[in-house]
């Protein structure tokens, strides 16, 4: 057997290649007159046999085995699901020597179909076959692992509401739901808004519990205790509770109980957002037709310190600064200043220097990576009086159909590794590098997926920092519409920063441009 690739003219012997009578006199005519070469001693195994002997052993559920090749048998879901398997009988044939190999994906991993989920390799070119005869006792106890497959099933959520929550943060959380649903073929059926008391959530919990295969109630309030609305509820329903609390975070908050052998969970706050939490883990376990007892609970913890979600109202701790976060600066000097009546506000004189090229120098003295200035109206005139500084021009033909277009044209002008994008209106002389550093700190310490919005007093104001995942929902806009009901359709958190009155003076007028100092020019 050849020890490694070898060429005979234009053919090409692989590694491991078993030579014939005839491969050798072609070797020769090519001029190769010698290889290196393993013979196989009585009782061996080659590397193909010996691993498909060894899955050939194995039962399993769920798993196609593919047919060996060089020394390995991998092995594929056939279906989406969460793979099982017996550690112990993995580790019992990985001691038996480092010859032979098995290894899996982590127990209860979520698979898709055609996934590999193991393999078996065999590492020389051959094996012993008593030591494979060692593995096929080992595997001859029973299913060494399986992908359970996810079934249809059909789920009622419940949302409680007290005063103050938004519908926004409801919608959105049925459409989180639905996506956590859609990846294992589950149906969102029904969804009952009720107050956040036991009776009412009772009543309801009841209802769709009659029709759905699983209900799930997120609760207007997190869990303060084990007799709270949720849990309280579900008893009250005639149902048990089998577990309140779990030792993966973010998760702790998850209730998970039974009624009339339909399995209830209550969701913890995380599960309103589409990153991986412990809810996750039951939602998928049950959806694959795995029981998950208190027990299976309460082993989770090893592993179960998960990504913090950092629109969480209360984080496990302050999140440092994420230095590495790049924010870009989205500068809009398109408009064609028409409250002004005529003259172009942005070419204003503040102490001898145009607006815009102040507004701008601004942002480039910040901890912003870049500045896209976006031009319309006037353009060669903004872009001369921006002549020397170091930006990049977005040019927006589109400019009088409104906000929405100059929005989308810086946008797309911001590099693939931008993590946020902040609009900075051209017309703010009180806005200085400070305030934007604040606003910047403050969007990298939340972790890059929050929105951050200046003010002063309590008032909201600009400019605007948007994290990335608001930039596809950006390219959609139309009109004269910016970003702010993208926001509150999301349910992103929104961190308000307060950097003074600058948040607040814009020049849209004569008299508020000459107020704030400015001298217009024709």
């Amino acid at each position: 057997m050849l020890a490694h690739a070898t060429a005979a003219g234009e053919r090409r012997f692989r590694k491991a290649h078993r030579l014939s009578a005839e491969d050798v006199s072609l070797l020769k005519a090519a001029g190769v007159t010698q290889v290196v070469a393993a013979v196989l001693a009585p009782g061996d195994l080659g590397e193909d046999a010996a691993a498909q002997k060894i899955a050939e052993s194995m039962a399993f559920t769920g798993i196609e085995a593919r047919p060996a090749a060089t020394g390995r048998v991998n092995l594929h879901a056939e279906a989406a699901g969460i793979f099982t398997v017996d550690a112990a009988v993995i580790d019992a044939i990985n001691a038996i020597d480092p010859a032979i190999t098995i290894a899996t994906l982590a127990q209860h991993a979520p698979v898709e179909k055609g996934q590999m989920v193991a393999t078996v390799k065999i590492i020389p070119f051959a094996v012993a076959s008593a030591l494979v005869d060692a593995v096929t006792k080992v595997c001859a106890g029973g299913e060494v692992f399986a992908v359970n497959a996810y079934r249809p099933v059909r789920v009622g959520v419940i949302q409680t509401v007290l005063p103050g929550i938004k519908p926004t943060v409801l919608d959105k959380t049925l459409r989180v739901t639905e996506a956590r649903l859609a990846r294992s073929g589950g149906t969102l059926t029904a969804e009952r808004r009720t107050p956040h008391e036991i009776a009412p959530v009772a009543e309801a919990t009841i209802a769709l519990a009659r029709d759905n295969d699983m209900v799930v109630i997120f609760g207007a309030s997190a869990m303060s205790d084990f007799a709270d609305v949720v849990p309280a509820a579900i008893e009250k329903a005639g149902g048990t509770v089998t577990r309140a609390g779990m030792p993966v975070d973010p998760g702790n908050l998850l209730v998970l109980g039974a009624l009339g052998g339909k399995r209830i969970i209550g969701a913890p706050g995380c599960a309103r957002s589409p990153r991986e939490n412990g809810f996750d883990w039951v939602l998928d376990r049950l959806i694959a037709g795995l029981d998950v007892t208190a027990r299976d609970i309460a082993g989770m913890g090893v592993g179960g310190l998960l990504m913090e979600i950092p629109t969480r109202p209360q984080p496990r701790e302050p999140l440092p600064a994420k230095t590495r976060l790049k924010v870009g600066i989205v500068l809009l000097a398109a408009g064609r200043s028409s409250r002004m009546g005529g003259p172009n506000k942005l070419m204003a004189l503040f102490d001898g220097q145009a607006l815009v090229r102040r507004t701008v120098e601004r942002t480039l003295a910040s901890k912003a990576s870049g500045t896209i200035v976006v031009t319309g109206h006037q353009r060669e005139r903004v872009r001369g009086a921006l002549s020397g500084l170091d930006v990049t021009f977005a040019d927006n033909p589109d400019f009088a159909e409104g906000l929405s277009s100059s929005l989308k044209a810086g946008i797309a002008y911001l590099p693939q590794d931008i993590a946020g994008a902040m609009i900075v209106l051209g017309d703010m002389p009180g806005i200085s590098p400070a305030d934007l550093d604040r606003m910047i700190d403050a969007f990298r310490a939340a972790g890059g997926n929050s929105v951050v919005r200046a003010s002063h007093e309590g008032k909201r104001g600009n400019p605007v920092l948007l994290p990335r995942s608001l930039f596809t929902a950006i390219g959609r806009l139309e009109g004269d519409t910016g970003a702010r009901h993208l926001i509150e359709a999301e349910g992103l958190e929104v961190i308000d920063v307060e950097i003074g009155e600058g948040a607040l003076v814009d020049v849209d007028t004569r008299e508020a441009l000459e107020g704030a100092g400015g001298v217009l020019q024709d």
